[in-house]
């Protein structure tokens, strides 16, 4: 679709972002072309949260829920996995891959999902997780329509990574590749900053902005077409995620619930995972920053930690009551970022310290609109293997020692 000028000029005057045309006149005929096409996918309204700042980051009264434990799965084991065989075969589940990130920490340029893993042989992220979900196709006998979120940094590297390598034997009709929506990254006043002449500095819009981006992508048809009812959406950087896990499908179907989390013990009170609670008596997430003293200490019936479960970003959402929030205006998270940007000469200038805001959605604002949750606890050293760093806790030499005990070669 062609925007022309005039077009770009009226979204930017309706939001006071003229300064973002500075340099239009300097510009190529295909830098123009970009610009507009940017001006006119990038999401401004966002901006607006600025004045509303304080408000954004207040909770409300957290209290414990209560996870379904190892012990409970087990008990209701076989009727879970039934129920979830019988929604897959039917074709009722679908898998996100939240997928946009680079591997950057990794010391990588490339998609994380790229990063390989392997030891002996190649093993790439991708690979691990798709080799996971080939598991319950065996098992089913049935494929599972699988979206993958990328970026506008990393979309056309992944998409050619996944025709290259053959998809990892997954059938490629069941693989849909989507873009993360933006959103304009500014300055503390909320004015947008120009990262290149011809470009304006933005963000992705958060692990909350899948559901939209999926929507606006086209893709939607796919799941109305296939009868898809839920999604179960997973990151790229945990290299164990067992997805579309029949179980844990089953037991959200079985127990009514409109959202499912899968949530793993924690290995101490203070550990750096988001916790699974009650805020306002609606499912919510605590970050591990905003855990109290007296939360970290608080005891449930059995004695044991209250706010125990940590999650692992491993969802299972009902589409239906995706719909159901997909027009409301979600909360923001405003989130203070050094953010490169050409200054009133057109002079790069990288900032040292954080110099304005970044914009994001975030599922837990998804998940705190739901009316109740499931969490599912996991075995840690089964599923859970995240790769955030080169080295150390949470890094790419901790995953592959889980990898190895769980049987992978690497």
């Amino acid at each position: 679709m062609e925007v022309n000028l005039e077009e770009a000029k009226i979204k930017l005057g309706k939001y006071g972002q003229e300064q973002v045309l500075k340099f239009y006149d300097e510009l190529s005929d295909e830098g123009k072309d970009a610009l507009l096409e940017q001006i006119d996918k990038t999401d401004m309204e966002v901006i607006s949260a600025i004045d509303h700042r304080s408000e954004l980051i207040k909770k409300g009264v957290i209290t414990p829920l209560d996870a379904m434990e190892l012990d409970d799965i087990e008990a209701g084991y076989d009727r879970y996995k039934n129920t979830g065989v019988k929604a897959i075969k039917e074709g009722k589940v679908g898998a996100i891959l939240l997928a946009g990130g680079m591997g950057t920490r990794l010391g990588s340029d490339n998609p994380k999902g790229m990063y390989n893993v392997g030891v002996t042989r190649e093993l790439f992220i991708f690979q691990c997780l798709i080799n996971n979900l080939m598991d319950v196709v065996k098992e089913t006998d049935t494929y599972i329509h699988l979206f993958v979120m990328t970026s506008e940094k990393n979309n056309d590297a992944t998409v050619s990574f996944f025709k290259e390598k053959d998809y990892f034997g997954y059938k490629s009709e069941y693989v849909h590749f989507f873009k993360q929506e933006m959103a304009a990254a500014t300055d503390y006043s909320g004015r947008i900053y120009l990262e290149e002449k011809g470009r304006m500095a933005t963000s992705p819009n958060g692990n909350g902005g899948w559901y939209i981006s999926l929507k606006r992508s086209g893709l939607f048809s796919v799941l109305e077409n296939n009868g898809i009812e839920w999604l179960n959406v997973f990151s790229v950087d945990n290299v164990l995620q067992r997805i579309a896990d029949p179980v844990f499908v089953g037991a959200t179907i079985e127990k009514h619930c409109a959202v499912g989390s899968k949530v793993v013990r924690k290995c101490a009170p203070d550990e750096k995972v988001g916790v699974m609670c009650l805020e306002d008596n609606k499912p919510s997430i605590v970050e591990y920053y905003e855990l109290t003293d007296e939360m970290m200490n608080a005891k449930n019936s059995k004695g044991e930690p209250a706010y125990n479960f940590g999650v692992i970003l491993n969802y299972l959402f009902r589409v239906e009551d995706l719909e159901k929030i997909a027009n409301k205006n979600l909360p923001l998270h405003i989130v203070e970022k050094k953010i490169p940007y050409i200054d009133e000469n057109g002079n790069p200038v990288k900032p040292e310290q954080p110099n304005g805001y970044k914009f994001e959605g975030l599922v837990l604002d998804m998940i705190h609109e739901l009316d109740n949750c499931l969490p599912f606890e996991v075995v840690r050293e089964k599923e859970f293997a995240p790769i955030k760093n080169a080295t150390g806790v949470d890094s790419v030499e901790s995953a592959r020692e889980l990898l190895k005990k769980n049987g992978v070669a690497i």
